[in-house]
């Protein structure tokens, strides 16, 4: 393979990647666009807690993706707070509010 060959590859990754990212968005959006962006936070924070760090990053960057092209959604650091502390409570092992 060459440099070109490798470089035209890593372009289509990249490309794939920040098409899931504008894809989720929108679908979440389309949800309901009032708290997208919490969704968003919501299943970073439900990936952090199972250790996934490549969906953690990637619901981090549809919520970066969701306040670009939708600023009227709701984007509260208090309330994003509030989802993040409430997700982590419910999945952390041990807890008693665990699924």
């Amino acid at each position: 393979m060459t440099v070109l060959q490798a470089v035209r590859r890593w372009l289509e990754k990249r490309k794939a990647l920040r098409r899931r990212w504008r894809r989720d968005a929108q679908v979440l959006i389309l949800l309901d666009k009032g708290t997208a962006y919490y969704e968003a936070q919501r299943r970073a924070a439900r990936s952090r807690v199972r250790g996934d760090a490549r969906e953690f990053a990637h619901w981090a960057k549809v919520a970066a993706e969701i306040a670009r092209i939708a600023p009227e959604a709701e984007m509260d650091i208090d309330v994003v707070r509030a989802v993040v502390d409430d997700e982590l409570d419910r999945l952390r092992p041990g807890s008693a509010r665990r699924i």
